[in-house]
């Protein structure tokens, strides 16, 4: 009888330790996501320029090993626009970072190039960053990814989801700059449940805040507000963002009051795999300006099918109008139709 107990535990032992060992085994996953379009310009009535393209592609090595530790490390190709490299494809370091989360804690530790707290988030409710990217970013305020520390947090399931964290601020595609750093933060509140879950799922109150200094000083503040619904069938997003910046080294700029308001939309349509988006967004560089003629609004419209999850195609038209007069470039390219693909593997 001894015996048999004593065996009877050493199995159980042997099964609880070959579990424990399995839920620490190391896991690697590589994919990737690729961004293809044909552009066809329809206010360039001398060359009608239309062409196809990659417009990005990402490539995804990401790693959950024991003790809640994880890794990711993301290439970028991307079209060179300057340099000598002018109009080739290119690749770089987009993401490399480690993170923490402790067992049964709400908080997850991040260190590297990582992402930023509100890019990454908009994009992820937007969902159409194969369409291009979000006002702010566009608008040359923001960037997804810089070099940092920063803690994730999540409480009550995404009930309030926050992201805070210290960054170089000179972004993740420039040198990472002098000692002077940014402090940005990022909370989201759920202020009522629909049939959407996650991090972005439900009527939502969204708050960001970042103060720092550029290189070489000067002043760097970014304030966005924004309310959102996300459910199954639709997500609906207003969003008033403020920045200041100013720079004292040479050559020395005095400060400069700017404002982005993006309104977007996506309807999804029962039992379909087609949907429709719109988006309306305003730039004005400098609120303060005498002549203010620097303002830009631009208006997407367009149609979406999800062939898969691997596989999504998009067909809208982009209309860029201009406070100012436009110069003869800038005419040409202000009205544009787009076939995008979003290619996931």
């Amino acid at each position: 009888m001894f015996i048999k107990r004593a065996g009877l535990v050493g199995l159980g032992l042997a099964v609880l330790m070959a579990g424990r060992s399995a839920a620490q085994a190391p896991t690697v996953t590589v994919g990737g996501v690729a961004y293809a379009q044909f552009l066809y310009q329809l206010k360039d009535t001398a060359n009608h320029v239309n062409n196809f393209d990659i417009t990005r592609a990402y490539i995804n090595v990401t790693g959950k090993f024991a003790y809640g530790i994880g890794t990711r490390v993301t290439a970028d190709i991307y079209r060179v626009t300057d340099g000598s490299g002018a109009g080739s494809l290119n690749y770089r370091l987009k993401y490399a970072y480690v993170t923490w989360n402790p067992e049964k804690s709400a908080l997850t530790y991040k260190i590297g190039q990582m992402h930023t707290p509100w890019v990454d988030w908009e994009e992820h409710l937007w969902d159409y960053r194969v369409q291009g990217q979000v006002a702010m970013e566009r608008a040359g305020y923001m960037s997804s990814s810089d070099f940092g520390f920063g803690v994730d947090g999540n409480w009550g399931f995404d009930k309030v989801n926050m992201q805070v964290g210290i960054y170089n601020g000179e972004n993740y595609n420039k040198t990472p700059g002098d000692q002077r750093k940014d402090l940005m933060g990022r909370v989201s509140v759920r202020l009522a449940g629909t049939d959407e879950g996650g991090r972005d799922g439900g009527l939502r109150l969204t708050g960001y805040g970042q103060i720092g200094k550029p290189t070489g000083g000067g002043n760097r503040t970014r304030f966005i507000g924004m309310l959102s619904y996300r459910s199954k069938a639709l997500t609906v997003a207003a969003e008033l963002a403020s920045a200041r910046d100013s720079v004292v080294a040479t050559p020395a700029t005095a400060e400069k009051p700017g404002r982005v308001v993006s309104i977007f939309s996506v309807y999804k349509f029962p039992k379909s795999k087609f949907s429709v988006l719109a988006r309306w967004d305003q730039t004005d560089p400098n609120t303060t300006a005498a002549a203010n003629t620097d303002r830009l609004r631009r208006l997407i419209a367009g149609v979406t099918y999800t062939w898969s999850s691997n596989l999504r195609l998009t067909a809208d038209v982009d209309n860029l109008s201009y406070q100012g007069t436009p110069t003869a470039a800038q005419e040409a390219t202000r009205s544009q139709f787009f076939l995008h693909a979003q290619i996931n593997f």
